[in-house]
Parts: structure tokens; C-alpha cells; sequence
């Protein structure tokens, strides 16, 4: 007797109930694969992104915003710092490396980052193609962007104002693809990495355009022959900006300059164990600028999450309760209309443990299908979610990748199951023969 087909039959015989059942089910299932999935990649992702990086100083505003800002390039910077008291941080006994950044611009969505060297040597990457940037508008790109803008060594393209689509272009130069990057499997394989000399160029000319903008029209131009002025003063500005943008550009430190320029945020390493304790608060009480530990942030961004965690979590576990409730009503109903069917079994030879075994086969069937419908589920929400969010920290997440506690998910499915066939199955255990074909 094919105790499994019979399960099997049983259970398709009412589609739309065990349809139901299992669709409950899976969506509970669903919600916690998707609250795994998201829990073990996002933290290991945050961490990763953050490693080498001790505290970040920026301008005054919200911590949180400056570290996500600098670190991880998913929200607006707090603004910009003087270069001037940058460059004092890098002669304090208790600073072991500095590492400029300078933001503000974008390509297609994806963010422009200006920086030096140290950067690449921060997290420790790899050339696929080319090399580092050398000169004012020569870019490096992150494996991720080069693969989805299908851009390769020695293209151009011209940036964009902001860290989102959709502003005004810096088209007066060009940037120039120097170098790709190997996939990293963190946040430098979203960025476009170049020199800090060449965000500032780049911002120059629009500031200029804007002062000409400005200027009165009825200004008196002394000179003999205005003409051959204007012509010498433009031959003398495009040698000086041809100069400027082949010079060679700081691989390390700070890039010198007598203008008076800034930067974004700095990226700081200790020296020892003791400025954890003096540097941070030293900065936030004795200059302009703000500082911000990503590790102790990252804390309290994890705890505020763990709230909204917990909630869908909770959510979860009723829908599966539902689903179990479910399941015992429809197994129950089901088999008060089949104790006619299971009275023949018995008199064709089927023993009482054997339907009690069919019951409990027909609970665990329904839970197993739900479970890995739920599974599936699951994977599919979050490769949408990742699809969807092409910029961002989401859409480092692999949705495809199975880590083992979701068999924990089917046990745990498979044990609803059980628990929902026990009285079910003890009332078909305790089924009479005579009983219920005298009464047919």
C-alpha cells in the first residue's frame, strides 16, 4: 500500500484549501528567508565596507549621515571642511593616516569619488584592466559599474552635479577611463574613483561660468586694443588649464594647492589605542568640524533596525501560526468526511499505524511545499529588491546565495506540520471498522 500516493491524491482532491494553506504558510516562510538573508549579508557587508577605517571627519551636522555618507555613498554628504584644518589632523600625534575625500558629483547615479592612492590601498583592489588614475580627469571604475555601463579602458563621459540623476552636466572636460577594478565584493565596486584635483577642476570651470554670468556688461576695458587683450588673455588661460590638467596629481596625502580649496570628509586610522578616547572628542569640541566612529554608529543604526527586524519577524510567526491553524482545521474536516475511506482501508489491511502514518504524511506534505514555495519566495523578493535598488548598499546583496540555516526553515515547517496532524491523526488511529461501515 503506496501510503504516499494516497497522501498525494488526498490532498489534490481539494486544491483550493490546500492552495490556501500553503501559500499561508509560505508567505510567513518568506518574510524570515528574506530577515536572514538581509541579517547575515548586511552586517558582513556594513563591516567589511567600514574595515581599516577608525573615524571620519566631516562637517558639523548628523553623524549618522556623515559616516554613510563617506563610508558607505548612500546619503548626501554633511558638506564640505577646509582643506586648511584637514591638513592639521595629518600633524597630531595621534593620527596614523589621513585619506581626503572629495564628493559631490555622479555618472548616471553612481557617485564620483575624488581621493589619492590610499584609498585603492585601503581595500586592498585589484586592477582587472589598466592603473591607477594619474593626471586630473582620469577615472578608475568599480567591476560593478564597469559591467553594467559597459564601459572599458579609454572611454569618456562626462559627469553630473549632486549624487543623484537628473542635474545639470560638467561638460567643459571629460573623464577618461584609466583603469578597472577586479570585483571586490564591497563598496568600491559601486564607486568612480579619481583624483581630488579633478573634482575641483571640474567644479572650477562652473564657478567661473557663473562670475562671467554675473558681471556687469557696461565694464570699461582700459587698453588700446581691447581685442588682442581679450585674445592674449585666453591663449594665456588655456596654457595655464592645459598645464593644470597634465600635471601629475597627489598620490598620497593632500594635493598642493596656494588657492583656498576644501574637501568633504577624511578618512582616519589611529595611531594607538588612546586616540579612540581624545581624538574624537578633541574635534568635536575644539574645531569646526565633526567626528564620527563608524563602528559605534553602525551600532546604533543596527539597533534601531533590530526594531523594524523584530516586527517582521513577529509578523512572520503569525502568519505561520495561521497556516498551522489551517492546516489542523482542514486535516480535521477532511477526515471526518473520510472515515468511511479510512474504515476501508482498515478492512483491505491497512493497520492503525498506518493511518495514523497517512495523516501525519498528508500535514508534513502540505508544510514541505510550503516551505519551499516560502524559500523560493523569498530569494525572488529580495532579487527584486536588489534589482531595484541599483545604487545603494541593498544592491551588494546576492539574493541567490542558500545559507544553511534555511533548512532550519523546512524543519521548523515540517514541525508545524506535525503538530497540526497530532489530533487528526490520533482520531484516525482510533477508527473502528464495524463502527463506520455499519453506519454506511
Amino acid at each position: 500500500m503506496n501510503l504516499f500516493k494516497i497522501s498525494w491524491k488526498y490532498l489534490t482532491f481539494r486544491p483550493l484549501s490546500t492552495g490556501l494553506n500553503v501559500f499561508l504558510l509560505a508567505l510567513g516562510l518568506a518574510i524570515i528567508t528574506v530577515l536572514l538573508l538581509i541579517q547575515d549579508q548586511f552586517e558582513k557587508k556594513m563591516n567589511q565596507d567600514a574595515a581599516g577605517i577608525d573615524l571620519v571627519v566631516g562637517a558639523k551636522g548628523s553623524p549618522l549621515q556623515l559616516i554613510l555618507s563617506s563610508v558607505y555613498h548612500v546619503d548626501f554628504p554633511t558638506g564640505n571642511i577646509k582643506m586648511e584644518d584637514a591638513q592639521k589632523l595629518t600633524r597630531n600625534r595621534l593620527v596614523k593616516k589621513v585619506i581626503p575625500l572629495a564628493l559631490g558629483d555622479n555618472y548616471q547615479g553612481f557617485r564620483i569619488v575624488g581621493t589619492n592612492h590610499d584609498y585603492l590601498e585601503l581595500y586592498e583592489v585589484g586592477f582587472a584592466e589598466g592603473k591607477a588614475w594619474d593626471v586630473p580627469f582620469e577615472v578608475v571604475l568599480g567591476a560593478e559599474i564597469a559591467g553594467k555601463l559597459k564601459l572599458k579602458l579609454g572611454d569618456e563621459f562626462v559627469s553630473s552635479h549632486g549624487i543623484s540623476e537628473g542635474s545639470h552636466d560638467h561638460d567643459d572636460h571629460n573623464f577618461v577611463v584609466a583603469g578597472i577594478l577586479e570585483p571586490r565584493g564591497n563598496v568600491v565596486d559601486r564607486l568612480i574613483l579619481t583624483s581630488i584635483e579633478s573634482v575641483w577642476y571640474s567644479h572650477d570651470e562652473e564657478g567661473e561660468e557663473e562670475e562671467v554670468a554675473s558681471a556687469p556688461d557696461s565694464v570699461a576695458v582700459s587698453s588700446e586694443d581691447p581685442i588682442a587683450e581679450t585674445h592674449a588673455d585666453h591663449a594665456e588661460e588655456g596654457h595655464d588649464d592645459h598645464a593644470k590638467f597634465h600635471a601629475p596629481v597627489a598620490k598620497t596625502g593632500f594635493p598642493v594647492t596656494e588657492q583656498d580649496r576644501e574637501v568633504t570628509t577624511l578618512l582616519l586610522q589611529y595611531r594607538n589605542p588612546i586616540a579612540a578616547v581624545q581624538l574624537p572628542r578633541m574635534i568635536n569640541s575644539g574645531t569646526s568640524m565633526q567626528a564620527a566612529s563608524p563602528s559605534f554608529e553602525m551600532s546604533r543604526l543596527f539597533e534601531l533596525l533590530g526594531v523594524g527586524i523584530s516586527l517582521l519577524q513577529g509578523l512572520a510567526l503569525v502568519l505561520i501560526g495561521i497556516a498551522g491553524l489551517g492546516i489542523f482545521i482542514a486535516l480535521y474536516n477532511s477526515l471526518k468526511e473520510r472515515k468511511y475511506d479510512l474504515a476501508i482501508l482498515r478492512a483491505i489491511g491497512a493497520s492503525r499505524g498506518q493511518l495514523l502514518v497517512l495523516i501525519f504524511l498528508e500535514g508534513v506534505m502540505l508544510t514541505f511545499l510550503g516551505a519551499v514555495l516560502g524559500i523560493a519566495l523569498g530569494h525572488v523578493f529580495l532579487w527584486l529588491l536588489v534589482t531595484s535598488g541599483d545604487q545603494n548598499i541593498v544592491s551588494a546583496i546576492q539574493p541567490w546565495i542558500f545559507l544553511k540555516e534555511e533548512l532550519w526553515i523546512i524543519g521548523y515547517a515540517l514541525g508545524v506540520g506535525v503538530m497540526a496532524s497530532i489530533i487528526p491523526a490520533w482520531s484516525a488511529y482510533q477508527t473502528s471498522i464495524a463502527k463506520q461501515l455499519t453506519k454506511a
